[in-house]
C-alpha cells in the first residue's frame, strides 16, 4: 500500500482493485467452507434403550430420522409427555445439535411399534418435522398384538397431519439430495427384481429362513438402502420373517452393504447367516439394549464371520450370549447413553466412533 499512497492518481482505481479483490477471497472462502462440509455422510446411531432412532445427514445438509424411540420414560406403556424431559426425544435433539440439524427433513417410521414411533409426538415440539414417510397404518391385528400400538399410532396421526406424506412402495426412492435413498421393503413387501448389480443365487439360503417372532408389524417394516458414491448403508428396520428371507434368498436382491443396522435390534429371528452372507458388511450394528435384542443367536452368527465387525448400542445382558469387545460397546450398562457414529466419504471409505470413549476406527472394502 506504500507505493499507492505515493501515487495520488493510482489511488481510486488501486483502491477499487484491492477491495474487489478482498471480497472475492471472502466469498471463495463462505463458497468454500460448504463444499468441505459436503464431502461427508454422517449417520448417528441413537441410544434409545432397544428401540430405534438413527439421524442421517447427507453431505447436502438434509436430514433424514429413521424412527423415534420410546415415548415419556421409555417403555411401552410410557404415554408421551413434557418434550423437556422426555427420554428418547430429548437423546435425539442432542445428536441433532451436534450434527448442526434443525429440523427434520424427513422422518421415517419404519413400522408402528412404540419402539420406533413413540417419541414423534414429543420430538415435533422440539424440531420441525417436515415430510413423514411410513407404510400408511399399523397391519391387521397390529394394535392388540403389542402394548401402546394403537395409542402412540393415534398420536403419530396428529404430528403427521401437519407435514407431508409419503407412502413409497418397494423400488421408489426418497427425493434425497446426493445421495441414493431407495426403500427395499414395504407393508410386507420387498424389491420385485434385484437392485444394480445384485441377483446373484445365493449359496447360503437355506430352508425357509427363521420365523418372525412378532408376526403383525416386525414384517411389514419399511426399510431403506442409502448409496453415497461406493458406500451403502441398509436399515431393514424390525424386518423379520419371509420378507427378511425374500431380500437374500435363493437370490441376493440388495447386493453388499458396507453398514447393516441389524434388523430386530439383533433378535434371535435376525440371525439366519444367509442376509449376512449376501450383504457381506464390514460393519454390523446393533441398535439393542441391555436386555432387548442382542441375542446370542445373532451374536453367534456375526462372531462366526471374521470379516464382520460388530457393534452395539449396548452391552447385553442376554443369558448365552457373547457381547462384541467393549472397545466396539457403546454402553456398557444404563449409565450412559452415547452413540455411535458413521462418517462416509463417497470412495467408500468410512469411520466408526464410540460415543462413549472417542475411538474411532477406520474401514474400506477392497474392490
Amino acid at each position: 500500500m506504500l507505493w499507492i499512497d505515493n501515487q495520488p492518481e493510482m489511488k481510486p482505481f488501486a483502491r477499487a482493485l484491492l477491495t474487489a479483490v478482498v471480497v472475492a477471497s471472502a466469498l471463495a472462502v463462505v463458497i468454500a467452507q460448504p463444499i468441505i462440509g459436503r464431502s461427508t455422510l454422517k449417520i448417528y446411531f441413537i441410544d434409545v434403550e432397544g428401540g430405534q432412532s438413527t439421524l442421517v445427514v447427507t453431505p447436502a445438509g438434509e436430514s433424514l430420522l429413521i424412527d423415534t424411540g420410546f415415548p415419556g420414560d421409555g417403555t411401552f406403556a410410557s404415554t408421551p409427555g413434557d418434550p423437556s424431559t422426555a427420554r428418547d426425544a430429548q437423546r435425539i435433539l442432542a445428536a441433532a445439535r451436534d450434527a448442526g440439524v434443525k429440523q427434520i427433513d424427513y422422518l421415517l417410521i419404519t413400522h408402528f411399534h412404540a419402539d420406533h414411533d413413540g417419541g414423534v409426538a414429543e420430538l415435533s415440539q422440539l424440531l420441525p418435522i417436515r415430510t413423514f414417510i411410513d407404510h400408511g397404518e399399523p397391519g391387521p391385528g397390529a394394535a392388540v398384538a403389542v402394548t401402546g400400538t394403537q395409542q402412540m399410532y393415534d398420536k403419530y396421526l396428529i404430528a403427521r397431519a401437519a407435514g407431508k406424506h409419503i407412502e413409497p412402495r418397494p423400488g421408489e426412492r426418497i427425493p434425497l439430495k446426493g445421495l441414493e435413498a431407495t426403500i427395499v421393503a414395504a407393508a410386507g413387501e420387498v424389491l420385485s427384481k434385484p437392485l444394480a448389480g445384485a441377483g446373484q443365487k445365493n449359496p447360503a439360503c437355506s430352508g425357509a429362513g427363521v420365523p418372525a417372532s412378532e408376526k403383525t408389524e416386525n414384517p411389514r417394516s419399511t426399510a431403506i438402502l442409502l448409496q453415497f458414491g461406493a458406500f451403502r448403508f441398509l436399515d431393514l428396520g424390525d424386518l423379520t420373517g419371509t420378507p427378511l428371507f425374500a431380500l437374500a434368498c435363493p437370490s441376493n436382491l440388495i447386493g453388499a452393504a458396507d453398514v447393516y443396522l441389524v434388523a430386530h435390534h439383533g433378535g434371535a429371528d435376525a440371525a439366519d447367516p444367509s442376509l449376512f452372507k449376501a450383504l457381506s458388511p464390514l460393519v454390523a450394528i446393533l441398535n439393542n439394549g441391555a436386555t432387548k435384542g442382542a441375542q446370542k443367536e445373532t451374536l453367534a452368527t456375526i462372531a462366526a464371520m471374521p470379516s464382520i465387525d460388530g457393534w452395539q448400542l449396548h452391552r447385553t445382558l442376554n443369558e448365552g450370549a457373547v457381547n462384541a469387545p467393549d472397545a466396539r460397546v457403546a454402553n456398557l450398562d444404563e449409565t450412559t447413553s452415547a452413540w455411535i457414529k458413521v462418517s462416509a466419504k463417497n470412495d467408500g471409505s468410512f469411520t466408526v466412533t464410540n460415543g462413549r470413549t472417542g475411538v474411532t476406527l477406520p474401514y474400506r472394502r477392497k474392490r
